[in-house]
């Protein structure tokens, strides 16, 4: 039956056939993180730019979901991408440097690499890279109104996530009733055993994809397939440590740091992986935050609404810069 309707769903015209997903690159820099881990980051566009956006991806992603960002907005920013430790090509650390706190740490190395002395720097966040900015804010609230000017929030929240919902299909099920404790040990066997039932059944885990992360029925099969294969890629062991980082993720405290600088959370109306009240209760508590609620879009609306998105972000550089020119100027 899944066959069936993943053959059906490919018959359909695809707007994104023939799009160059995950390819496009930039210019590649090794960052040190805090304990020694490496994080593979790239920088895209004009280096005289005004400003520069950091942008951080998701749970069990890589910089590439951030294709439609690039491909738009380089020529009119400085654009600085990087893998989450344990994601694409950085690497990987044991489970006691796992944390949303050590991700925000990560952020702080990245930015002190890239984006010299008190240049300008908005941050754009998805998921869980939105947590990791609510713990930049939590653990150097300094940098917000100083060096760090605006933030765009994506389907993300400050605490109160169920991670169980955000790990793919068919590991999800396989670890449900388990999880933690067999989370904590997928190793070995374990984690041979959960590799092999992720590639064993690749229509269910298009479909299941395609339900849990986009809300549009008629999302692009390739935009589909691209998502499912980064997620297919973190290793199982990465997945289970931060499947632990995420349950014990609570940054409420932090928002009003975040609030010193132009912000807005931006959120699809059928994310089935961050409730709708959660991105909610973000924005209200975020002092002067934007909330968007995006009809019809699910969690990763970064590759479903792309240009909606990179309005947004668009919009939201260009006010953090008149607010931050104002700041500076002389009365």
């Amino acid at each position: 039956a899944q066959k069936i309707a993943v053959g059906r769903i490919r018959l359909r015209p695809d707007p994104a056939a023939g799009e160059p997903l995950g390819q496009l690159r930039g210019r590649p820099l090794t960052v040190l993180a805090d304990d020694g881990v490496p994080l593979h980051v790239e920088i895209c566009g004009p280096d005289d730019a005004p400003v520069t956006i950091v942008f951080s991806h998701g749970y069990t992603l890589t910089q590439d979901v951030w294709h439609y960002q690039r491909q738009a907005l380089e020529r009119t920013a400085r654009l600085v991408f990087w893998d989450q430790r344990g994601h694409g090509r950085s690497g990987r650390s044991g489970y006691d440097h796992v944390s949303i706190d050590q991700l925000g740490s990560d952020l702080a190395a990245v930015l002190a690499a890239t984006v010299p002395g008190d240049a300008p720097v908005v941050l754009v966040g998805h998921s869980m890279g939105g947590m990791t900015v609510m713990a930049l804010a939590d653990r150097y609230p300094g940098l917000f109104g100083t060096k760090v000017i605006g933030a765009v929030l994506i389907s993300t929240a400050a605490g109160g996530v169920d991670p169980m919902l955000w790990l793919p299909q068919p590991l999800r099920s396989i670890a449900r009733g388990a999880a933690p404790p067999m989370l904590r040990g997928a190793r070995g066997r374990r984690a041979a055993l959960l590799e092999w039932s992720r590639e064993a059944a690749s229509d269910i885990a298009f479909l299941s994809t395609r339900f849990l992360a986009f809300g549009d029925p008629y999302v692009s099969p390739t935009v589909v397939d691209f998502l499912e294969r980064i997620i297919r890629s973190t290793p199982v062991e990465v997945v289970s440590a931060f499947y632990l980082a995420l349950a014990d993720h609570d940054k409420r405290g932090a928002l009003e740091v975040i609030g010193r600088v132009p912000s807005v959370v931006l959120t699809g109306d059928r994310d089935r992986l961050v409730a709708l009240r959660l991105s909610e209760e973000l924005a209200e508590a975020i002092p002067g935050a934007e909330f968007i609620q995006v009809p019809r879009a699910g969690h990763v609306l970064i590759l479903e609404r792309p240009e909606l998105v990179n309005d947004v972000i668009i919009a939201l550089v260009a006010t953090a810069l008149t607010r931050a020119g104002a700041r500076r100027r002389p009365a």
